[in-house]
């Protein structure tokens, strides 16, 4: 009688294999984890915390969790190896964005002065950037969309001083005045100003060191005038082509 009850409770004795692959499920699940953090820095305190939950939680307070090994300790901050932290070491606050775009409108506006060109090319800071704001009479024949021979080399300077590390996105801006364009090259205004912006960004883009990704060209028209028509004075300041330099936020 005694065999019989001792043999009923061994059959009743519950099957523990499973536990061992429900083990590796959860070290799985805890590298997971790890590797999702490892794509940022975080608080080492925070780090740290959360550590002991889970290891307390599933296992008793001993675990992966509670290996250093894996990251590299600087002071109050636990940094994980990641290709994030190369954007991070580039980002910068509006404010830092607009004070680099200050220095390189100063260095714009000194080769500006120094060519003798101040009555011809003008900077201005707007919300969306730095202008540059280039006349007709500098890089075209009225009527033309193709650069003058003695423009070129205005513009690879000003292409030069356009290399940024890491580059900006440049957007070149074709502008006419209100006086139809009646050619068979450019049956109207819009094809004559978004010529002038295509042809002046493929200078631009002749240094390789200018990133083409980076440039876009657009033609206006007479649609964003910078002075009224109704005037010569007028007509030449909206005849222009502008490059607007952005900061890395837009």
């Amino acid at each position: 009688m005694s065999k019989l009850k001792r043999k009923k409770k061994k059959e009743e004795h519950m099957d523990e294999s499973w536990l061992i692959p429900y083990a590796d499920i959860l070290t799985l699940l805890l590298a997971l984890f790890i590797v999702l953090f490892a794509s940022s820095k975080i608080d080492a305190q925070k780090f740290e915390q959360i550590s002991q939950s889970f290891d307390g939680a599933l296992n008793g307070g001993s675990g992966v969790l509670e290996h250093e090994a894996s990251v590299e300790q600087y002071g109050d901050i636990v940094q994980f190896p990641s290709p994030a932290e190369v954007e991070e070491a580039e980002e910068m606050t509006l404010e830092e964005d607009y004070e680099a775009l200050g220095q390189l409108e100063e260095k714009i506006t000194g080769f500006i002065e120094e060519k003798g060109l101040s009555s011809k090319i003008q900077t201005e800071m707007t919300g969306k950037g730095l202008v540059l704001k280039i006349t007709e009479g500098v890089l075209y024949a009225s009527g033309s969309a193709d650069i003058t021979e003695g423009s070129r080399a205005v513009a690879k300077e000003i292409s030069n001083l356009l290399v940024t590390d890491p580059p900006r996105k440049v957007f070149i801006e074709g502008h006419t005045d209100n006086v139809p364009a009646t050619s068979a090259e450019f049956p109207s205004n819009w094809e004559l100003s978004s010529a002038r912006a295509i042809n002046f960004m493929k200078i631009l883009l002749e240094n390789d060191e200018l990133d083409p990704k980076k440039f876009s060209a657009t033609g206006y028209a007479e649609y964003h005038p910078v002075a009224p028509n109704d005037t010569a004075q007028g007509k030449a300041k909206n005849r222009r082509v502008e490059v607007l330099i952005s900061p890395y936020e837009e």
